[in-house]
């Protein structure tokens, strides 16, 4: 089992500000015009770093507020089979988006997914 990458989404009425922000520090920000998202008004921003990535959209009626962890792993199903070894109750498995993907709520309300590529 092997973590590859941290992905952190959070969807806010300050994504925009927050998008400002890391253009500021100096990190990149991946060209979302090529899938078909607006770049303005503010749509969303991703920031990659390798299998790593920071997600900012905008809140609207289609996307509530909130704040989601997702970890990148090798393999997604024996993550959940660790998870509930150790006594949590991870929900999934989903197909989408090329992924294999499990939800679990962490203390205090944080939604965390863990995830894998699906084989070819």
């Amino acid at each position: 089992m092997k973590v590859l990458g941290i992905r952190w989404c959070t969807v806010s009425g300050d994504a925009g500000a927050q998008a400002m922000f890391f253009d500021a520090l100096g990190l990149p920000r991946k060209d979302l015009s090529a899938f078909g998202i607006a770049t303005e008004p503010f749509a969303g921003a991703v920031f990659p770093a390798g299998e790593s990535w920071i997600e900012l959209w905008p809140a609207g009626p289609q996307m509530p507020e909130g704040t989601m962890l997702q970890v990148v792993v090798d393999d997604a199903d024996a993550f959940a089979a660790h998870a509930r070894a150790n006594g949590l109750s991870p929900e999934g498995p989903m197909d989408a988006h090329g992924e294999r993907i499990y939800m679990l709520k962490a203390p205090g309300g944080l939604q965390v997914s863990f995830q894998s590529r699906l084989p070819a």
